[in-house]
């Protein structure tokens, strides 16, 4: 398995089947996809992308830090969960994270993985909130 750097674009396939699946592709297009800062992690299993995550250069004004970073559009395919591959991704973006000199990272994750983030470190914050046309979430960060 290697993780490396992949294009916003190389996300869409994986987060139309992984967290949108039935729903328009266009849904899987995000907002600052492609900002300077945001980047977009890979893991390839001989050659084909299993695992993905994207990080986005963004303020959760819930939290004091000043720099923080959002992950967003983490997904592994069917076929390939439960290996570590998202766990590989997160430790490929918090070195990149703090040398971008934020030490939070937050998310709006999906209750049904919520033990995965506390598993690698992340925390709840607030109550569980419902996103239309997907479902219940929480939010959760990892100072770095």
């Amino acid at each position: 398995m290697k993780v490396l750097r992949i294009s916003a674009r190389d996300t869409y396939p994986i987060r139309h089947q992984v967290l949108r699946p039935g729903r328009p592709i266009e849904t899987c297009y995000f907002d600052g996809d492609t900002d300077e800062q945001t980047f977009h992690l890979g893991a390839f299993v001989d050659s084909k992308l299993v695992s993905i995550a994207s990080f986005f250069y963004r303020r959760n004004t819930k939290f004091e830090e000043e720099n923080q970073y959002h992950l967003r559009g983490m997904a592994t395919l069917p076929d390939s969960t439960g290996r570590g591959y998202s766990s590989e991704l997160l430790k490929v973006a918090f070195p990149v994270i703090k040398q971008n000199f934020c030490n939070l990272v937050w998310c709006n994750a999906r209750v049904s993985a919520q033990g995965f983030y506390e598993k690698v470190g992340f925390e709840t914050h607030g109550e569980v909130f419902d996103v239309p046309d997907i479902g219940p979430h929480i939010l959760m960060f990892k100072k770095l």
